[in-house]
């Protein structure tokens, strides 16, 4: 990770004043690219040139800029908690958040090299936990279509719930289609009848 996205868009003049705290020029020091965002119009351009995302921003800010910033890129999302962006959030605790990683000001530069680097392994594990969630939540809906259409054909054909299945998945294998598709086709025209 080399790249980096700093977005700053509210006004921060009395923070920048004390430039040791600039998230730009530590950032900058250590050795990584900065690119420094602070109007929405400007993340289309920058954004797919960063590895990562670091949002200079009150906690009830995230979320919003999260959700803008993934719709472009998915990748790592960090905050920087300085005085200013912990000070205006006091309120906000029970803002809900999803971030990879918290860098601050008082940060040398291998714990900030840590943590960016712990920020982007939680990043890839949180892309897999999506993966697999979104693969359960397909198979649970899969298989409650599955079972409606086992429902109906053993009602309508006087048989057993392992005998609709074996119906269904020969049916499938005939029609070279997947189970599934078969059980929806058969549940979607099991209610245009009953209407």
């Amino acid at each position: 990770m080399r790249s980096l996205l700093l977005v700053e868009i509210n006004d921060q003049d009395v923070e920048m004043s004390h430039e040791h705290l600039s998230p730009e020029k530590m950032l900058t020091e250590s050795e990584y690219l900065v690119h420094v965002v602070s109007k929405e119009a400007q993340i289309h351009t920058l954004l797919p040139k960063a590895d990562a995302a670091i949002l200079h921003l009150p906690v009830y800010d995230i979320r919003l800029w999260t959700e803008k910033l993934l719709q472009i890129k998915s990748l790592p999302i960090l905050w920087w908690c300085s005085p200013y962006a912990a000070g205006s959030a006091i309120t906000s605790w029970e803002v809900e958040v999803s971030i990879d990683g918290v860098l601050t000001p008082s940060m040398k530069e291998y714990e900030l090299n840590w943590a960016l680097h712990f920020s982007e392994k939680r990043y890839f594990e949180r892309q897999e936990w999506a993966s697999e969630r979104k693969q359960l939540l397909t198979r649970i809906e899969d298989r409650k279509w599955i079972d409606m259409a086992k429902g109906i054909l053993s009602d309508i054909n006087k048989i057993s719930e392992s005998e609709a299945y074996d119906l269904l998945r020969k049916k499938a294998m005939n029609e070279r289609m997947r189970i599934v598709d078969v059980a929806i086709s058969i549940v979607k025209a099991h209610q245009m009848l009953k209407a």
